[in-house]
């Protein structure tokens, strides 16, 4: 059975910028872009060496414990989204904009859409090939996806959320282009607020989800995620999640389109496992480990968890992952749940 990893990882300590899993006020932080590009400017001209000792490391981690589908850990990014929405035009980083994100759940300041939304210079494309240069197996690339994206800036432009949905999974149609080309196999859209808004994902999320990937046909693996919310802080108890039901909602209509991947949470809370029925040709990534818990899951766990699923998917289309991004942990408790994950991963 394969494995992968959702997208981030844990940043080492000698990169002094912004991450949104350690900032104060832990992901639901209130200035969650503000000082990037100063802490950039602190790296001076050893930003690009720091980066790239950074991504050695955190694909060496993975490759260690055995992950078959790695990513770059997100290393560069102040957090999934805003990294993205700073190599748009359209998105005004200057001007940040009070919002309630998340259905209500924090408040917020967020870069402003102040223009027609389109895409600019390459950008993923580079931090992908120096990803892949490191290994030989293949590097993932992720990438926010329209209704997350717009649920995490705020608009004074569009006056319809179905054309700035649009226009923005245009522009990730263009940098998806620009990875094909360049020999990127893998490509995943990130889409928690699927999970948050199902009415919004039927209306016109799936269909701006497959639009991000015109044009691409069999020359890419199309995956998206859907998580359905964590803690800001590891370890907490009480926090919001969206409703369990949301995926029993969508999953159909995820199977009928031309994705070919969906990633789902199954440790943070546990799924009807029937739901793996409905998909009936697309492959599925399932969350097997926890990513806001430091309770370390064991071999023998996973690996009921995984012969639970085989009982309604067939194992050539089950993928073993964590939940989501593992930013939360610290490094050495990220390598040891991914090692096991492993583990219980190549008996199945």
């Amino acid at each position: 059975m394969l494995t992968t990893v959702i997208g981030a990882y844990p940043k080492p300590s000698y990169l002094e910028i912004t991450d949104w899993f350690k900032s104060d006020g832990g992901t639901d932080t209130e200035y969650p872009t503000k000082y990037y590009i100063n802490e950039l400017k602190g790296l001076g001209n050893s930003a690009e060496k720091l980066f790239n000792r950074a991504t050695k490391e955190i694909i060496n981690d993975q490759i260690e414990c055995g992950i078959d589908i790695i990513t770059d850990g997100e290393v560069k990014r102040e957090n999934y989204i805003h990294y993205h929405c700073r190599n748009l035009n359209g998105i005004d980083f200057n001007k940040l904009t009070k919002k309630t994100a998340r259905t209500g759940n924090y408040s917020c300041y967020l870069p402003t859409i102040t223009n027609k939304i389109n895409s600019s210079k390459p950008f993923l494309t580079n931090d992908w090939h120096e990803a892949q240069k490191i290994s030989k197996k293949p590097v993932k690339i992720t990438i926010p996806g329209p209704l997350t994206i717009s649920d995490t800036i705020s608009n004074q432009y569009y006056s319809s959320d179905k054309k700035m949905n649009e226009d923005l999974s245009l522009s990730i149609n263009v940098e998806i282009l620009r990875l094909i080309e360049k020999g990127c196999k893998y490509i995943q859209i990130d889409e928690p607020l699927f999970a948050r808004k199902p009415k919004e994902a039927l209306d016109y999320g799936i269909e701006n989800l497959e639009r991000c990937f015109y044009g691409c046909g069999d020359k890419v693996e199309k995956i998206v995620h859907i998580c359905c919310g964590y803690p800001d802080k590891l370890d907490a108890i009480n926090y919001p999640k969206a409703p369990l039901k949301s995926y029993f909602e969508i999953s159909k209509y995820l199977d009928d389109s031309t994705i070919d991947v969906v990633s789902i949470e199954d440790a943070h809370r546990h799924n009807d496992l029937k739901l793996l029925e409905i998909f009936k040709k697309t492959k599925v990534i399932l969350g097997l480990i926890k990513i806001a818990n430091s309770k370390i899951e064991t071999v023998d766990e996973i690996d009921y968890r995984i012969k639970e699923a085989l009982k309604f998917i067939d194992k050539n289309r089950l993928i073993a992952a964590p939940d989501c991004g593992l930013g939360h942990l610290s490094r050495n408790l990220a390598k040891i749940k991914l090692k096991n994950l492993v583990k219980a991963a190549k008996q199945n």
